[in-house]
């Protein structure tokens, strides 16, 4: 592990997202109303510390087909990344972890259907969402 991508991601949970896919911008929208103990912190792929740490994971830094969850050094996509977020962020959200059971091939299938073809779906933004103030304790 690289030293500064180890920092970085010292006791922090990540979640790398594509801040032009107006899906993934949701997302991060829903995390922090739903993250009360901020337990996550967000980071656009397109920054310079997303694009250290997905190079240090081996993803690229061009094509995002996944949002990327890092926890204690380790990185979760697709259904993985989604399960183990919404499972900690309690009642109601954590049920939806009931649909972990279906085969994972089922369920990074079904991710990926919406993940490849977000911008299409959902649209693109051409620019980077800009937190405001009062978010800034989610973002990395």
């Amino acid at each position: 592990m690289s030293d500064d991508a180890a920092i970085l991601m010292q006791n922090q949970k990540v979640i790398l997202f594509d801040a032009q896919c107006k899906l993934c911008s949701a997302w991060c929208n829903f995390i922090i109303a739903h993250d009360k103990n901020t337990i996550f912190k967000l980071c656009s792929v397109q920054s310079p510390k997303g694009e250290l740490l997905l190079t240090h994971f081996g993803f690229s830094t061009i094509e995002y087909a996944s949002m990327v969850y890092l926890e204690n050094g380790k990185a979760y996509t697709q259904s993985h990344a989604f399960f183990n977020v919404v499972k900690q962020l309690g009642y109601p959200y954590k049920l939806a972890t009931v649909f972990s059971i279906l085969p994972n091939r089922f369920n990074n299938w079904l991710y990926d259907r919406v993940a490849l073809n977000r911008y299409t779906l959902f649209g693109k933004y051409q620019y980077c969402r800009i937190p405001n103030p009062e978010d800034a304790k989610h973002y990395f």
